[in-house]
């Protein structure tokens, strides 16, 4: 690879992109090889970060069902889609459900699409920032966001950080969630309790008194 020669060998182009899991190595790929289906596909399994498909040729990115396959394979695969495939609904809801953050390379046609939106922010709650204004304030996406991304709290309607279910499912997964939380919630013991098994150091964001309950201090300090 080091002497940038361009590779027409199947298996050792495979080999390359095997040793390298990030697909970059598919820049020294044939044109050949760059339109092969199944080499590409192939390509796509050893791509951790879904760069594999830049290379690929731009009748596969068109072709629908071969992009099918590859977000099922790596929903990141969708930044290199044609633009009439960024704007095929089962393609998208495909990419989306294997990695949130594909949301970001739809359409903007899936902005304001409910079921598209909820299935990207269950893995990437930070993409709720990319979609229409109006689930700001939906509770069901909210909730579901907050799970994976507890910065959503910087976008959403404030109301959210006075709502006990949806402040408690974002202490769970991060305790730092904590700082958006109501008084009342950094005054509710069950929810700091759960920041601090998450997040010892979340205990400063805690009512006074809670900062100075001897089980809480114990398990931050622990």
């Amino acid at each position: 690879m080091t002497d940038n020669k361009i590779i027409t060998d199947r298996e050792e182009m495979l080999e390359a992109v095997r040793n390298d899991n990030l697909g970059f190595a598919l820049k020294y790929a044939s044109a050949t090889l760059k339109a092969d289906r199944e080499f590409m596909l192939e390509a796509v399994r050893n791509d951790n970060l879904g760069f594999a498909l830049k290379y690929a040729s731009a009748t596969l990115k068109a072709d629908r069902e071969f992009m099918l396959e590859a977000v099922k394979i790596n929903g990141s695969a969708l930044e290199y889609a044609s633009n009439t495939l960024k704007a095929d609904r089962e393609v998208v809801l495909e990419a989306v459900k294997i990695f949130g953050g594909a949301f970001k390379f739809a359409s903007d046609s899936f902005m304001a699409d409910r079921e598209v939106v909820l299935e990207a922010v269950k893995s990437s709650g930070d993409v709720l920032g990319y979609a229409d204004d109006s689930f700001r304030v939906d509770r069901e996406v909210v909730l579901e966001a907050v799970k994976s991304f507890f910065g959503v709290f910087d976008f959403v309607d404030d109301s959210f950080k006075a709502d006990r279910e949806v402040v408690l499912e974002a202490v769970k997964t991060n305790g730092w969630a904590l700082r958006y939380a109501s008084n009342t919630l950094k005054a509710d013991r069950e929810v700091v309790l759960e920041a601090v098994k998450s997040s010892g150091g979340a205990l400063k964001y805690a009512s006074e008194e809670l900062q100075n309950d001897p089980e809480l201090k114990k398990l931050a300090e622990g």
